[in-house]
């Protein structure tokens, strides 16, 4: 967990973190498209040792009724780690993490997607951890927005999760496992790049105004950069122009 002692040094003299990164720099990401053929939408990606799967179904008929909204799309988000993509074996099914990063991923993606013009329907996005190694949530959005676009589901803007933090009273980007467990501080959120709008923003740990300054614009920064994977990776499926909606 965030803040727990450890007797690692997670910053070297030269300034580079356990992994070789510079404070600013993010782990290798890799994304596809298309990955689930029964699925309406579908996406995978690799972002440093993570590695997790979207599926997206709908806009279809929701049930039951009693959910429906009348004047909008519903967005159910689900999150889920396997139970071998940690470590210590995980107990499998939902636990208390796991639902509510489901409840905050269904209301960024619900930001992002033109829920009007779909009423009384469901739009349901399952997302499957299969490796895990830190900043799960966000790299879960980032897929899923992929995934979403993938179904052809219209957006205003394709979603980007990213995050930094504080390591050694060092500000950094895209934790890994180490400094995520032994790190003074996460700020994982998510963006609509096109915009700057924020659509999720939470922090773990503690920050001075100025470090939560700097680790928000180093978040903002690298979210551009992947926004650009998104729209190559799309563009590698569909060829042509990306509609960017």
């Amino acid at each position: 967990m965030m803040g727990m002692k450890s007797d690692i040094r997670l910053i070297d003299d030269n300034g580079l973190r356990i992994d070789g990164r510079l404070p600013n720099q993010l782990r290798p990401i890799k994304m596809e498209v298309g990955v689930v053929k029964r699925a309406d939408g579908s996406a995978y990606i690799e972002w440093g040792g993570n590695k997790i799967i979207a599926a997206v179904y709908g806009p279809r008929e929701a049930y039951p009724k009693h959910v429906q909204e009348s004047d909008r799309a519903i967005v159910r988000a689900r999150y889920n780690m396997a139970a071998f993509s940690v470590d210590e074996r995980k107990r499998p099914g939902p636990d208390r993490r796991s639902v509510e990063l489901s409840k905050v991923i269904s209301e960024a993606l619900t930001s992002a997607i033109f829920v009007e013009k779909f009423p009384r329907t469901a739009i349901d996005v399952y997302i499957e951890v299969l490796q895990a190694d830190a900043g799960t949530r966000v790299a879960g959005i980032t897929v899923a927005s992929l995934a979403l676009a993938d179904a052809g589901i219209p957006m205003r803007d394709l979603i980007v999760g990213c995050a930094a933090g504080k390591v050694d009273d060092v500000v950094v980007l895209d934790l890994n496992k180490e400094e995520d467990n032994f790190g003074q501080a996460d700020v994982p959120m998510a963006i609509l790049p096109r915009t700057g709008e924020i659509a999720l923003l939470q922090m773990d740990g503690d920050l001075t105004y100025d470090e939560l300054t700097n680790a928000m614009e180093m978040a903002m920064d690298a979210a551009k950069k992947i926004y650009n994977m998104e729209i190559e990776t799309l563009k590698a499926k569909y060829g042509g122009d990306v509609n960017e909606q």
